[in-house]
């Protein structure tokens, strides 16, 4: 059989298709091989929507190059980049793309369920809040015929999965709180905890890089100010509970649903009709949309009463929250630990709080028990291989799962090498976890450690300025084999850091910026790049 010429290929995507290089590259070479084409012009914009949301199923379930699936990428820019597909990926576009399971799904998962109606509630997006759940209602309910939107309704016990005990957040474990520990020093300007639970007698494991799912409660104040806002009795019946009980642990107190200003809108006319309409359309007549949670709006509405038991309807379920672990069974198979920022703010005179960081950082006492249970990881582990070097890159409590790795690679004798980077505000009041990561590199399993403070000199430092500065030797790390692990926050450092990596392969790997990111993009389609941001 004579083999074929080598005849360069024109390109079948046109310039202006939203894909990367390599999404580019994998599919000339998809539409090629449907087309039976050696060589051929570009297909026109609407004959690539065509093909990605026709009936071919290898066309259309491209998940792993989904150009929207991008945590940093802004809600309006991922719908557009999904107008041509089909509604179970319109879906997908709309959830907060990452994958952190608080809805007890992945981004495609919950997407999947919920176009199949298999999972009745459109507001389990977490990260993705009021934004996601809006659009979820708007793309279902402009659906054709038979695709309907299901009811947005508080969480029940009949909407739980038949999973394992303690392994999902339909099916939790009761667990003592250990104990707590302030990490930051004297004169910090954060607050952050490392938090242990006790799992004797739980039935639980989990393994590093998994997350731990905690069920907070509501602040009593809060609960308090709620309660005389509405006018109700604290022991007003809601089915079997207390009003009270179901403000405590059943509702989010937090950003205000579209609900609630829906209900609002039925009890009032006028000019506060009218306002209340428009913020349940999700606009911000008074410019203030953003702040209001359930008791302000309350507070917005003076002299509304609401039915308690209408009210508690119009609420979100209280969701439980998740945290990386930061410890490894191997050290202590009977303890698990968290490090956690305890979020406090300012609104309108008013302190708002992070519900779980600040119920786990002062509200719970220990010996205590609450509802927890342990989100597995789905792409974020060690190396299979223990010989393989890791780079690590977490600053902030983005340092947690990173602890919990390096205590498993010293407890197993891991041959890999190890480099983490490491930054905060203050070295003197904000290195987390110091003693530990000092006595790891006095022992020779923590062989390089960068860190970087943003706080400590005019010029602000960061861990991907750090990245950039060490980048010879990263490349070289890199050139070897090693893998790469990014935690922390989705929006900002995550794609700084990645921009970093894309700066150090062009610079120190001889590529153009072009190769070097369809080299990035590589590392993760192989696993070896892999983030767990939030």
């Amino acid at each position: 059989m004579n083999a074929r010429p080598n005849i360069p290929v024109a390109s079948l995507i046109p310039e202006s298709a939203p894909f990367t290089p390599e999404q580019r590259v994998w599919l000339d070479g998809l539409f090629a091989g449907l087309l039976s084409l050696d060589a051929a012009k570009p297909l026109a914009p609407e004959q690539v929507a065509t093909l990605l949301t026709g009936a071919g199923a290898a066309a259309d379930d491209l998940d792993d190059g989904a150009p929207w699936h991008d945590p940093a990428m802004p809600l309006p820019d991922r719908m557009k980049l999904a107008e041509p597909r089909p509604l179970r990926r319109k879906l997908m576009a709309a959830m907060a793309q990452q994958d952190c399971g608080q809805c007890g799904y992945n981004c495609h998962d919950y997407a999947e369920a919920l176009f199949l109606k298999t999972e009745p509630q459109l507001n389990l997006c977490v990260p993705g809040g009021k934004d996601t759940a809006r659009m979820l209602k708007t793309l279902l309910d402009e659906a054709p015929a038979g695709g309907t939107a299901p009811a947005v309704v508080p969480a029940s016990p009949a909407a739980a999965k038949d999973e394992s005990k303690g392994r999902s957040r339909h099916n939790p474990v009761e667990a003592a709180f250990l104990s707590r520990r302030r990490l930051n020093k004297a004169g910090s300007e954060k607050e952050t905890w490392h938090i242990e639970f006790d799992l004797d007698g739980t039935g639980l494991d989990y393994a590093v890089g998994d997350s731990l799912g905690v069920f907070p409660e509501n602040d009593g104040n809060l609960v308090d100010a709620v309660l005389k806002a509405l006018g109700a009795p604290p022991d007003f019946p809601i089915a079997d509970r207390a009003l009270c009980d179901v403000l405590r642990d059943g509702v989010s107190l937090g950003a205000a649903p579209d609900m609630l200003f829906q209900l609002i809108s039925y009890l009032t006319g006028g000019e506060r009709r009218q306002t209340a309409k428009a913020l349940a359309a999700g606009q911000d007549p008074h410019g203030d949309a953003k702040s209001l949670d359930v008791l302000a709006v309350l507070q917005k509405f003076p002299g509304i009463r609401p039915d308690p038991e209408a009210f508690v309807e119009a609420l979100d379920p209280l969701q439980p929250r998740l945290y990386s672990i930061s410890s490894s069974p191997k050290v202590d198979a009977s303890r698990v630990s968290l490090t956690v920022d305890a979020v406090r703010y300012r609104v309108a005179g008013r302190t708002r709080l992070g519900v779980a960081s600040t119920f786990l950082a002062g509200r719970i006492a220990p010996g205590e028990t609450m509802r927890i249970y342990v989100q597995k990881a789905q792409h974020f582990a060690p190396p299979a291989d223990p010989a393989k070097a890791v780079i690590m890159i977490g600053p902030g409590t983005g340092v947690a799962p990173f602890r919990a790795f390096l205590q498993e690679r010293q407890a197993t004798q891991a041959s890999g090498r190890n480099w983490l980077f490491y930054g905060h505000q203050h070295r003197d009041f904000d290195f987390f976890y110091e003693e530990e990561l000092k006595n790891m590199r006095a022992a020779g399993v923590l062989n390089r450690l960068t860190l970087a403070w943003s706080r400590d000199a005019k010029e602000k430092i960061y861990v991907q300025d750090r990245m950039r500065d060490v980048g010879h030797d990263l490349w070289a790390w890199l050139a070897e084999g090693a893998y790469i692990y990014v935690c922390g926050d989705a929006q900002r450092m995550a794609k700084d850091v990645e921009r970093a990596w894309v700066d150090v392969v062009a610079k120190h790997g001889a590529r153009s910026v072009d190769e070097a990111i369809a080299f990035v993009a590589g590392l993760k389609k192989t696993g070896r790049y892999q983030t767990d941001v939030y």
